[in-house]
């Protein structure tokens, strides 16, 4: 099981990048976005920002048009940060492509301990569906990572959202099998926060004594609380910090980018 050894004391600095969504292209846009020049811009804001980071959680999503180029880009593009780094699938996500870009690495390893934590990296991504499920495969992996985990805390992370964000046309796309998550983690207080993409927008709950984080995509935001499918054409794309603690705690927050304009455009749909 890999260890990402944290450049220096706790607390352990992560970054999530969720829901980048490049395509091969480099002047590939969603919904009118350039998604690589927007990551790009994330990522400028991430080094302006962050003087030292431990990991790096890519949660889904990583392309639109699941090709090789797209995730050698991606790759590429988060390389700069400097640290280790680990993926996990989203609906648009292709799993051979992803998985032959990263075949030299660790990124797709689901399971890393670093300093007095345990990240968890689950595929909650059905091939051809845009709603999630973790299947007996991953629900197995969750427990085993759990229940030996030696007094580690759990950071788990996966891209579909498991609760009600209050935004009825992403209910039915969420993960379908959200009961089976929760009676995973049940028996397990080291799970301390659940980490997921796929909503575009920034979500801070708790739950049963438990972190329940989402977070900006790195290109089109989408509209909190909207009854139909809705671009947020006033919040910028970002990225989330966390810092975890010896102790379990956790602090974490959500950085935009600054005079970022754009006008969305329909036309060229998600």
């Amino acid at each position: 099981m890999p260890h990402a050894t944290p450049s220096s004391s706790a607390p352990v600095r992560l970054v999530q990048l969720s829901d980048s969504h490049l395509f091969a292209d480099g002047e590939g846009a969603l919904l009118g976005m350039n998604t690589r020049d927007s990551l790009q811009r994330v990522i400028d804001q991430v080094l302006a920002e962050q003087p030292r980071i431990d990991l790096v959680l890519a949660t889904g999503d990583l392309s639109q048009d699941g090709t090789e180029a797209s995730y050698q880009q991606f790759r590429k593009m988060t390389a700069v940060l400097g640290a280790p780094s680990r993926w996990l699938a989203g609906n648009h996500d292709e799993p051979l492509p992803m998985e032959r870009v990263a075949a030299d690495s660790d990124l797709l390893e689901p399971v890393t301990d670093i300093g007095n934590w345990r990240v968890i990296m689950l595929n909650s991504a059905i091939p051809g569906s845009v709603p999630g499920r973790l299947d007996a495969e991953q629900l197995g992996l969750l427990d085993r990572a759990l229940s030996s985990a030696d007094g580690r805390h759990c950071l788990v992370c996966f891209h579909h959202q498991p609760i009600s964000i209050d935004c009825a046309w992403m209910a039915p796309i969420g993960l379908r099998n959200p009961e089976a998550l929760f009676a995973a983690i049940k028996p397990y207080p080291q799970a301390r926060a659940l980490l997921w993409g796929h909503i575009h927008q920034e979500w801070d709950q708790q739950l049963e004594g438990r972190r329940l984080l989402a977070s900006p995509s790195t290109c089109i935001q989408f509209e909190p609380g909207s009854e139909d499918f809705k671009v947020d054409e006033q919040r910028p794309p970002g990225y989330r910090w966390l810092a975890l603690h010896d102790d379990g705690r956790l602090e974490t927050g959500v950085s935009r980018l600054k005079d970022f304009a754009f006008t969305v455009d329909y036309g060229n749909g998600y």
